[in-house]
């Protein structure tokens, strides 16, 4: 992988991580494309989430803080809540992280057919939420975390949008749209540093998950993928504000589509 292939994918990752059309996907297609597969992918897609993960954090600092000025005031108040819901939202991803690993990374390797098959999936989900009218409340409840977090773990699917399906999940629970984006950016950040943690553990272990990627591609990556995540972040809270959904459950549909007929043409 060369200095501009992971600019390019850098940024791909950083934009779709927070749309709901699939960073997975999208990096699986731009990958294929561009030759670059096995360890060398892994490498550069652990980089890239870890940068986005990073992006989270400085877009919704205030809320962050804000979560950790009410935990250490050491009773229950709305923060300590908040992150309750964070933790049981973990639990399906937790289960599916330590019992089907090895499943769902063949499954990522099994080629762009399903990668496609899960953005219409994705795309049905999203115009489902846009034309579906639940009863809207206020607050983010325990119950609605979890199926929010189930929602998280189906999403380990390639092609099928992490963001897109928490998000919409959480509209046809009839959750308070502003603070769904949030939520669903912040649950996030515990699975993907856990991961990002096991695998440096795996590197002081002796095992080699880098390939040959040279360290000025995966830092092109990294920095591409951190300026896009932020800027996508910002604005996809704005976009689950207003309603506008539907044109990413089009463009999914239309890639999706591509990318199957591409893929039982080849």
């Amino acid at each position: 992988m060369n200095w501009f292939e992971s600019l390019v994918l850098g940024i791909v990752q950083g934009l779709t991580e927070y749309l709901p059309v699939s960073s997975s996907g999208h990096l699986a297609i731009g990958s294929a494309l561009f030759g670059i597969e096995g360890e060398e992918n892994l490498a550069f897609t652990i980089v890239v989430h870890v940068a986005t993960v990073l992006s989270t954090l400085v877009v919704l600092w205030k809320e962050i803080e804000w979560i950790f000025r009410g935990l250490f005031k050491f009773r229950m108040n709305a923060e300590t809540r908040y992150v309750a819901n964070i933790l049981v939202s973990m639990i399906p991803i937790g289960v599916v992280g330590v019992f089907f690993k090895d499943y769902v990374e063949d499954i990522f390797g099994s080629g762009l057919l399903i990668v496609g098959c899960m953005l219409l999936l994705t795309a049905a989900l999203l115009g489902f939420s846009y034309y579906a009218k639940p009863r809207r409340k206020e607050n983010i409840s325990l119950k609605d975390a979890f199926i929010i977090g189930l929602a998280q773990a189906c999403a380990v699917m390639p092609g099928l949008s992490r963001s897109g399906t928490t998000i919409a999940t959480g509209l046809l629970l009839g959750d308070n749209k502003a603070k769904l984006a949030q939520f669903s950016f912040l649950m996030v950040i515990p699975p993907i540093l856990g991961e990002a943690l096991l695998d440096i553990l795996k590197v002081f272990k002796g095992e080699n998950i880098g390939g040959d990627i040279p360290a000025l591609s995966l830092a092109v990556g990294f920095l591409a993928a951190f300026v896009s995540g932020c800027i996508a972040c910002k604005w996809m809270i704005n976009v689950v504000k207003n309603g506008k959904l539907i044109y990413f459950a089009i463009y999914c549909a239309i890639v999706g589509a591509v990318t199957i007929a591409c893929t039982l043409l080849n």
